[in-house]
């Protein structure tokens, strides 16, 4: 696998939009449909599955977006690289949609979640590679031990 590509602000950009579209789809898909795939289906478990399901995918993508504002807040010179490196992490254990209630739920529903967990997973992968870079920029005690010296020199 290749190392990614440093984030940067047309990255972060591109995701952030990326994910404002797919957690509209969520939330519209979410709202419109109340039945299963199978009028067969036990009906409470079709709606019990979905609202489980609902509350993950949601879930998901505001973990999704609140990780991008956090990298837009540290390009922007909002946040230190500490407090993006502190706060600004993903749970990479986030669960995965259950097959059972999956096979409850419509295709679309289906494909969508698919869609987000996806998209999730291309975040970790940004994630752990920005993290397991070597920081770019000095430590805040070595740039300030520069900056000194550099002002004795000039003094």
């Amino acid at each position: 696998m290749e190392t990614p590509a440093n984030i940067n602000p047309r990255i972060i950009e591109g995701l952030y939009c990326e994910a404002l579209v797919l957690s509209d789809e969520v939330r519209a898909a979410f709202d419109l449909s109340s039945r299963a795939e199978d009028p067969g289906l036990d009906e409470d478990a079709a709606r019990i599955a979905l609202s489980c399901e609902a509350l993950r995918t949601t879930t998901r993508m505001m973990h999704a977006i609140a990780w991008l504002l956090n990298h837009r807040a540290y390009l922007a010179g909002e946040l230190s690289e500490f407090q993006l490196r502190r706060h600004g992490r993903l749970a990479p254990d986030f669960p995965m949609a259950d097959p059972e209630r999956l096979r409850l739920l419509g295709h679309d529903i289906r494909e969508l979640i698919a869609a987000t967990e996806q998209f999730y997973a291309r975040l970790l992968r940004l994630d752990r590679g920005w993290r397991d870079r070597e920081p770019g920029a000095p430590a805040a005690l070595e740039r300030l031990r520069a900056r000194l010296g550099q002002g004795m020199l000039a003094g």
